[in-house]
């Protein structure tokens, strides 16, 4: 891998929610990087160069050329890059590393990722990588949001589950009023729901990426009521 922190052209920008926004770097002429689906990028302003904030990519190692991250309004680094960053701005950006990585191999695994918020972006580039190269690796998105209308990537993911039998996309809303009209699941994710997708508890993974109340009952379920091994289990949290 590209050890190289680079300074970054913005090549474009997507407002994927009102309070969150998409942004594809791109890599400069000579640039290479050698990295996996799953890992994340540290960008700064080149006039705040102590300030420094880690994002998980939400493109895969298969999309070259180019990292996207998708950044929900929070904090001052997130606040910044959704209210002012534009196409044909620059940050620099600080190679991927980590280790929220998809097992996609050995074939038949089946990876059950537990997202909130902006926590399902990763999951995004698993999908991806999963139906590009057709791999025979099952995918159970478990989504937690307030509403329906902060769903991100909701068409697209909605699209790779149709495209991919394998691909299982699931969203259960938190803060719904009585008389929305959302007919899917509503209350937080709780371990009966989640241990309702498991068959093959040997061959099953589990991710979870959010708050860290979330995180932590993720890492109890696996440990304490599944009693696996915590190889079969990823985190990321903060908050």
């Amino acid at each position: 891998m590209s050890k190289v922190i680079a300074e970054m052209r913005v090549e474009s920008v997507k407002m994927e929610l009102p309070d969150v926004k998409t942004v594809r770097f791109q890599w400069p002429a000579g640039y290479e990087a050698e990295f996996k689906t799953g890992q994340f990028i540290t960008v700064y302003w080149p006039h705040k160069t102590k300030y420094k904030r880690a994002y998980s990519l939400s493109s895969s190692a298969l999309d070259r050329g180019h990292y996207e991250v998708t950044v929900k309004r929070d904090g001052k680094m997130g606040t910044s890059i959704v209210d002012w960053v534009e196409a044909g701005d620059s940050m620099f950006v600080i190679p991927p590393v980590g280790k929220f990585l998809p097992v996609f191999d050995p074939p038949g695994k089946h990876l059950i990722c537990v997202a909130g918020g902006s926590g399902v972006t990763p999951f995004r580039a698993f999908a991806r990588e999963a139906t590009a190269r057709n791999l025979d690796t099952r995918i159970t998105i478990l989504y937690t949001v307030r509403t329906a209308v902060d769903i991100i990537f909701a068409e697209e993911f909605r699209e790779l589950a149709a495209s991919n039998p394998r691909i299982q996309f699931h969203v259960t809303c938190t803060r719904l009023a009585p008389e929305d009209p959302w007919t899917g699941r509503r209350g937080r994710i709780t371990p009966d729901w989640v241990k309702s997708f498991v068959d093959d508890l040997g061959n099953t993974f589990f991710y979870a990426c959010g708050t860290t109340e979330m995180v932590n009952a993720v890492e109890h379920l696996v440990l304490h009521e599944l009693r696996l091994p915590k190889e079969q289990m990823k985190l990321e949290k903060w908050g």
